[in-house]
């Protein structure tokens, strides 16, 4: 873990000598909507084909915007990300492939126009309920299910519109597990039979999003977070990256990817059986209709 700490960081803070001649400023009182969104899809088809395989489907539909707006100290912004995809095989049937849902926003107060106070707040959750594959017997996550908020109040470090790092000594992490199935096993680190579980403790954040080459797009943001309890130290990791490479005016191919690392959380192997918490990792990539906004 202390590893792939060392390597957020140094990605982080690497990122903006990448493009300093691609500054973004902001424009005051004005509302300043960006992103990208669109749809990838694959398909493998096969007929006679002698070195075996089966015929497959897959796509995958993705947003990830903001909506900022700067009048004279004050700086309010809104993120959300959101994506959700399915596969489909002969012998597997249709399976989630990815789905997830990240909104936050914030509000800050500056006197130098770089170091802001801060109010911040997140939410995500899923669309729909998630399996450990190939047993469907049992879901292990559905809608609100779980679903983690992050309140927090600190500093923010913005030298530019589209790069900042946020530190916060006073954060509240809850989490929720409205279903009563999940919540029954406890699952999520809720106790067993509760729907709620909330933690004080500091809370990290980071983001940039910058062109780092000539048609390609870069978005990347980083949640930390620890609790104030027996297993300070022990860091809450979210890390997703977004990269859009535009091929032509419609085409575009994305790779996202994600990393995770949650103490509460355990996971399960491929005959269902539960073992402790460990770094997950997602990564998507994909080509397809794009439309940058």
């Amino acid at each position: 873990m202390k590893q792939i700490l060392t390597l957020i960081f140094l990605t982080l803070f690497f990122i903006p000598s990448f493009a300093q001649d691609n500054e973004e400023e902001y424009v005051d009182g004005a509302w300043v909507l960006k992103g990208v969104t669109g749809l990838n899809a694959s398909q493998t088809a096969l007929s006679n084909w002698s070195a075996g395989g089966e015929n497959a489907i897959s796509g995958n539909i993705y947003l990830n915007g903001s909506l900022t707006r700067k009048s004279g100290n004050w700086l309010w912004q809104t993120t959300l990300v959101a994506d959700y995809g399915l596969s489909k095989t002969k012998s597997q049937g249709t399976r989630k492939s990815t789905d997830g849902i990240g909104l936050a926003t914030q509000i800050g107060y500056t006197t130098n126009e770089k170091w802001f106070y801060t109010a911040m707040g997140n939410f995500n959750t899923q669309f729909a309920k998630g399996y450990n594959y190939p047993d469907k017997s049992y879901y292990i996550s559905d809608f609100m299910a779980p679903a983690y908020s992050n309140i927090s109040l600190g500093m923010e470090y913005r030298p530019r519109a589209n790069y900042s790092l946020y530190l916060s000594p006073v954060s509240m992490k809850m989490t929720f597990v409205q279903d009563d199935y999940l919540s029954g096993l406890g699952s999520f680190g809720v106790d067993p039979g509760d729907k709620f579980r909330a933690e004080v403790g500091a809370y990290f954040k980071g983001r940039a999003e910058q062109d780092i080459m000539e048609n390609v797009h870069l978005v990347t943001t980083l949640d930390l977070f620890t609790a104030y309890d027996k297993s300070f130290g022990n860091v809450d990791v979210n890390w997703d990256i977004l990269i859009s490479m535009k091929i032509n005016k419609l085409l575009s191919a994305t790779l996202n990817t994600t990393l995770k690392y949650d103490n509460d959380i355990k996971t399960f192997d491929d005959e269902g059986v539960q073992h402790g918490p460990k770094v997950q990792f997602k990564e998507i990539l994909g080509v397809g209709i794009a439309y940058n906004f």
